[in-house]
């Protein structure tokens, strides 16, 4: 289920909600955390319902593996029997993980390079797996280092399953959600967390529909017919990719957050102006911020950190951002993305000091044109293809003429197509263009100028003119859920 589709909004919400706060009403806690357990589930099970299968199994699997830790917790602290088996659950979760995500990947290139015939599985990988064994692999490993609670059943599994960041993340940590979904503070309804809630939801939506969604339908037909971009169309397809990316994540993370808010509960930030960092190390404080946590306290702090000289730091970085690379999917292009972004966190890190005297606006413009060619990659099917398009982007070429109007017509909404046409812009000069300018121009001004979505709900009032903004903005959303289309990070 999409949190951008009709049944979602209309029917999946609201009977959430009800049944949640109806349950606490009545003073029947368990009963409350039982409804949204069992609403999660079957959240995920509209996806493809053989899969509850695969989560109901990790979650058992996990939280027995859990009990026994918790068992043998006091008897001889810290024997190499808890390590074992610590190290076996974290073993299990991966190895579903790879069968379900890389197994394809590895067979096939072990295919072309042995030249065996092995045969590929083609399995449909189960959304949301890489976040939910992610989450329970550091609940074991922070299990067996003694920071975990007794918590029921139900507390553990409303903590992997807690729909809002099921599939998509964020990736919490038990400390920042069980002990929420505990707090009896937390069980009444409440208009200011609802009107909070709603406000970052609906932000977040129109994020997604009326602006990821659009740019998406261009960079759809751009990496459909490379061979015709120019040079100018080809730093068009590069820029709307990085802007769908950009509002497509933040639209989720806005929509989860604003979520999780309805039901009293915070979910931690996930992305804060990202393309505002004015180097690459700041860009992953601010981008997908609970993975870089994950990679933090569970990876590279245990590897040595920065604690064994610079050279095992900069080795420590370097498999963290391969392994980023391989996380985010199962291909070239992904682990090339992932490498090129730990070689250059390691040289901007070298640098740092010489880095940091370079104008803020410069060193702001020279890290958004890094990340939109890497993006590039993070993008193509295949490594020639992101070769090709970034060819094509210095071959020459840039007259706004020479852009497909193809290309262009991606941009002409209905509702913005019918004000040119009253207007009589369209039959002007390069009138096909003025709608591609005008996304494009108000996109990067949302971007770089405006707060984010965190920064309002800190002095967020339910006031005449927020509820005016979020009423225009919900119902024209809603509207344009014709074409309803997954999340980008779905994939991952």
């Amino acid at each position: 289920m999409l949190f951008n589709s009709y049944i979602f909004i209309l029917l999946f919400l609201p009977l959430s909600l009800t049944g949640y706060f109806v349950c606490n009403a009545k003073g029947k806690y368990e009963w409350g955390k039982a409804w949204l357990t069992a609403m999660s589930l079957w959240f995920y099970a509209w996806f493809y319902v053989k899969y509850v299968l695969i989560i109901a199994g990790s979650i058992l699997g996990n939280y027995a593996l859990y009990r026994l830790l918790l068992g043998r917790r006091g008897r001889e602290a810290g024997r190499r029997g808890d390590l074992y088996l610590t190290a076996a659950g974290a073993g299990a979760n991966l190895g579903v993980l790879f069968y379900y995500k890389y197994y394809d990947f590895f067979v096939e290139n072990i295919n072309a390079l042995c030249h065996t015939q092995f045969t590929l599985q083609r399995v449909l990988l189960p959304l949301g797996i890489s976040f939910f064994t992610f989450q329970q692999i550091g609940f074991l490993v922070d299990t067996y280092q003694g920071r975990t609670k007794n918590y029921p059943f139900m507390e553990y599994a409303l903590f992997v399953t807690f729909f809002p960041q099921l599939i998509a993340g964020p990736i919490v940590t038990y400390d920042e959600m069980i002990d929420q979904f505990a707090d009896p503070q937390r069980k009444k309804w409440d208009a200011q967390w609802m009107s909070k809630g709603l406000y970052a939801f609906v932000c977040g939506l129109a994020k997604k529909v009326l602006i990821a969604d659009i740019f998406g339908k261009a960079v759809a037909w751009g990496y459909g017919n490379p061979e015709a971009l120019s040079g100018l169309t080809a730093l068009w397809l590069i820029a709307s990719y990085s802007i769908q990316l950009y509002f497509d994540f933040s639209g989720y993370c806005d929509m989860a957050r604003g979520i999780g808010l309805m039901f009293r509960i915070e979910l931690p930030v996930n992305f804060f102006s990202p393309y505002k960092a004015h180097h690459l190390i700041e860009f992953w404080k601010r981008w997908h911020m609970t993975l870089t946590r994950f990679f933090t306290r569970y990876l590279y702090i245990p590897l040595g950190g920065s604690r064994k000289g610079t050279v095992r730091t900069c080795v420590n970085i370097m498999i963290v951002y391969f392994l980023s690379g391989l996380w985010h999917g199962a291909g070239w292009t992904f682990l090339f993305w992932g490498v090129m972004h730990g070689l250059i966190y390691v040289l901007t890190k070298l640098l740092l000091p010489v880095v940091e005297r370079v104008p803020k606006a410069l060193g702001r413009l020279l890290n958004l044109i890094l990340i939109q060619v890497l993006w590039v990659f993070f993008r193509a099917e295949t490594m020639g293809q992101a070769w090709q398009v970034l060819a094509k982007a210095v071959s020459g070429g840039y007259a706004l003429a020479g852009v497909p109007e193809g290309f262009a017509e991606q941009f002409r909404t209905p509702e913005f197509f019918y004000c040119l046409k009253v207007l009589h812009l369209d039959t002007l000069p390069y009138g096909i263009y003025f709608l591609m300018l005008a996304y494009m121009a108000a996109a990067w001004l949302l971007i770089l100028c405006c707060r984010n979505v965190k920064e309002r709900l800190e002095d967020f009032r339910p006031t005449m003119a927020n509820s005016l903004c979020t009423a225009v903005l919900f119902l024209w959303s809603l509207v344009s859920l014709s074409e309803v289309s997954t999340f980008l990070y779905f994939n991952f």
